[in-house]
């Protein structure tokens, strides 16, 4: 039986957000009901296209649920859909983004009568500020985001992917939204009401660029195509057969990859020890190392950095997706039927073990209702209680991740009030604090100094355990005994041989539930293999479908894969959170990151595994929209994003153009009849944004209501008008440091964002609250740990540890 088979859901509206959103509870059991017009979803239309015409991004966002068409036309559809949202357990609300013909219901009425009702609502910006009215597309989002302007080629345009990443973004924290709400009712038997923005939800992605911006100033600028700042080489090459996606962050990372290729000359320079000094010889270095990737194949590279420890990785085609036996065996590409067709599908990367989610499974013909697998008898709630409680307070985590993917995750659930212990080590602190162990760097203080670690960490307390040892080891093990839930982004045999695996824990505590956020997945033959965010997208097959027809695979972010991972692993734990609570069955959870960036790329592997034929690169053009860009406006490297994104738009581009013959005329009346002309519609578009400041065209744009957004940097969204007018900018203020921004979440239950309750731990900062309060420790223990080493509140210089390490030796 599923983990979520009790739940009922019912979407409504037409929004890609709440599509994904709706299947993830599909495929852990819940019983979804769409809501579609009597045409069907507007998304059913959506390129690309199987060869019988079906949408292949509709087939991802929609197996296993059941279709249920209401018209307005219809006298009695407002009371069968009333009757519908009554009887679930989730609305998921996409009326914000498009409507879809959806008949008129009065929800207050409907919540009196069913008061644990989780309902959660979209809009492209939220209900107040600047942009709430604004018409978007996924790109014109992803421009005012701050992710676009920084890919592409030096000189412009600025590069960016098709639009199939906000719905999977927004989708992620709609689920987020709703399962967390489900625990709330649980334990207080209160629905739920939550707004999610999805600019906003965007964000998630770009805000460690945004809060290094901050720390660092406005230094970052686009460099060139498989280009990023700050380190050096992160990007994808071209090698004797296939491409590679290479990145080298450490210095000894560094020295590894000039070995393996035969450039010792480059490893032994000091003026290219760290990614930044090498950022300032580009050419140079490329000159070197291109010539030598081509001498053998992409494979053949691999394996050879995976047995020296470098962080690369075949850029695979789409075709190599659903080729992979072992994504197939994973069940991170499942099959589908759409219609009469059959293929492959990305599939649900949140790998519960315990309860896996169905793999894969029918997208519904129109009105089709689907035999569900087996489904479970709803589970009362308790009477609504009048309280303002968090949805997670009274869960606890212990939280051993480190630097972006982990932490966004257990932050996330610290947001939503779990309490979460977070366990780093003075010798090995997380390594987002710093890894610059030499004296002015530890006597100074700089560990307690990165904006990075704090934005990542809000609302959570810290303790330092040395692992290594056996005290340490054992209040680790008395900490978990008592837990809800453990996380970590360690290497995958990083926690089963401190013993701490989940073999052992499972033991101590049956209703633990723990996951491990490794690159590839615990049972993977690639597990050994090192990996950044940026390993994982060059490895997800996105990159191979961005960018020009005859250019480069091109990667669209210097670390994509963290957020994402992130947040799916939030995604992951609140699923077996829930089981657990009405179970008491606990459960280990093998999240591979790398599989968590394929849903990106799932359109094309639906089209292709039905077609066969490979998919079709646009560049900055689009398969539905015409036109579709990123035109220069005034200025030195401005930009704006302009999406004619449904042909009512067009006459209104056409006349602000000044082209009132373009507007009358019935050939351009659909984007099939524009794109005959599109490069001329595009040199008319670049002659009018180029004599205009990007946010004055905007303006101009928008009042005319047509979609479009400038290409922000990510630095310009610490002041951006919409940002600070729905308070999504939170301000801290923290020792060594002191006052400092912080993101919200992009959903919230009412006017105000969730709030930022307590600072981000210092080093060792809750020792005694924790193992002193929590655990019982005397002051006379505590000191005595100290002592020794296993707690402490200050970094290890690099002397000092390897004096531990020789002292742990013998």
């Amino acid at each position: 039986m599923g983990a979520l088979s009790h739940l009922r859901i019912v979407e409504i509206g037409s929004a890609a957000a709440t599509s994904y959103c709706a299947r993830l509870f599909a495929d852990f059991g819940a019983d979804v009901q769409k809501v579609e017009p009597p045409h069907g979803d507007p998304l059913r239309r959506t390129a690309p296209l199987t060869p019988k015409g079906r949408s292949a991004w509709f087939a991802f966002l929609n197996f296993n649920k059941s279709s249920v068409v209401l018209s307005t036309g219809d006298a009695g559809a407002a009371s069968r859909l009333r009757e519908l949202i009554v009887g679930c357990d989730i609305l998921l609300d996409g009326r914000g983004i498009a409507a879809a013909d959806c008949p008129e219901i009065d929800l207050d009425a409907i919540k009196r009568d069913n008061p644990g009702l989780i309902h959660l609502d979209l809009a492209w910006f939220g209900d107040r500020g600047p942009y709430a009215n604004f018409a978007a597309t996924d790109s014109t989002i992803r421009a005012l985001t701050g992710l676009v302007k920084l890919v592409g080629p030096e000189q412009g345009p600025p590069m960016h992917a098709p639009d199939f990443q906000i719905g999977i973004l927004g989708g992620l924290w709609g689920f987020i939204a709703a399962a967390s709400s489900v625990l709330g009712r649980m334990q207080d038997g209160r629905g739920r009401e939550n707004h999610l923005s999805l600019f906003e939800a965007s964000i998630a992605v770009t805000e460690y660029i945004m809060f290094e911006a901050f720390q660092r100033g406005d230094i970052m600028r686009r460099i060139g195509v498989n280009r990023f700042w700050p380190t050096f080489p992160v990007g994808i090459y071209e090698t004797k057969q296939g491409w590679l996606g290479v990145t080298t962050v450490t210095p000894a990372q560094w020295r590894a990859f000039c070995e393996m290729l035969g450039l010792n000359e480059l490893r032994d320079d000091p003026t290219l020890v760290m990614g930044v000094d090498r950022l300032r010889h580009v050419a140079e270095i490329e000159g070197r190392i291109l010539p030598k990737l081509k001498q053998r194949t992409a494979q053949e590279w691999f394996a050879e950095g995976l047995r020296r420890k470098i962080p690369i990785v075949p850029v695979p085609e789409i075709s190599d997706l659903i080729a992979d036996e072992e994504k197939r065996a994973r069940g991170a590409i499942v099959p589908i039927t759409v219609g009469d067709e059959t293929g492959f599908s990305a599939g649900t990367m949140q790998r519960l073990t315990a309860t896996p989610p169905l793999r894969g499974g029918r997208v519904p013909d129109l009105g089709e209702q689907q035999a569900r697998r087996e489904a479970a008898p709803r589970v009362p709630a308790p009477k609504p209680a009048a309280t303002d409680r968090l949805p997670l307070e009274g869960i606890r985590v212990v939280d051993f991740s480190m630097g972006w993917a982990g932490p966004i995750c257990t932050r996330t659930l610290a947001d939503l009030g779990a309490d979460v212990i977070k366990i780093e080590a003075t010798q090995y602190p997380d390594w987002w604090r710093g890894v610059d162990r030499r004296p002015a760097y530890v006597l100074e203080q700089m560990y307690e100094k990165s904006v990075r670690y704090c934005i990542m960490n809000r609302n959570k307390r810290g303790i330092t355990l040395d692992l290594t040892r056996p005290k340490g080891l054992e209040l680790a093990k008395r900490l978990l005994a008592d837990a809800d839930l453990a996380v970590d982004n360690y290497s995958v045999e990083v926690l089963p041989k401190l013993g701490l695996g989940y073999d052992v824990l499972s033991k101590i505590n049956p209703k633990l539930v723990m996951m491990s956020m490794s690159a590839f997945g615990a049972g993977s033959v690639h597990r050994d293999c090192r990996a950044y965010g940026s390993t994982l997208e060059q490895g997800s097959g996105l990159p191979s479908v961005v960018g020009d027809p005859d250019g480069p695979p091109v990667m669209s972010h210097t670390a994509f894969g963290d957020a994402v991972g992130g947040l799916n692993g939030a995604a992951a734990v609140l699923t077996a959170l829930i089981h657990a609570k009405l179970t008491g069955q606990g459960q280990f959870i093998d999240l591979a990151q790398i599989e968590c960036m394929m849903p990106f790329a799932a359109p094309w592997i639906v089209a292709h595994s039905t077609s066969g034929r490979p998919p079709t690169k646009y560049g900055n053009r689009h398969p539905d929209f015409v036109p579709h860009g990123c035109f220069r406006c005034a200025g030195e490297d401005n930009w704006i994003v302009v999406a004619v994104s449904d042909d009512a738009m067009w006459p209104k581009l056409a006349r602000l153009l000044g082209r009132e013959d373009w507007a009358a005329d019935e050939a351009l009346k659909t984007a099939g009849g524009r794109r005959a002309i599109e490069a001329e519609i595009e040199a008319a578009i670049t002659a009018w944004t180029a004599a205009r400041d990007a946010d004055a065209a905007m303006t101009a744009l928008q009042t005319e209501g047509v979609a479009s957004g400038v290409a922000r940097l990510p630095i310009d969204l610490l002041e951006d008008p919409q940002l600070h007018a729905r308070g999504f900018i939170q301000q801290v203020d923290r020792a060594f440091i002191g006052r400092h921004p912080q993101p919200s979440m992009p959903f919230r239950e009412s006017d105000a964002p969730f709030a930022i309750r307590s600072v981000p731990p210092t080093l060792g900062e809750h020792n005694r609250e924790i193992l002193g309060g929590m655990l019982g420790l005397s002051d006379a223990e505590l000191d005595e740990l100290t002592r020794e080493g296993i707690i402490g509140t200050e970094m290890l210089m690099e002397e000092q540890l390897v004096k531990e390490k020789k002292r742990a030796a013998g």
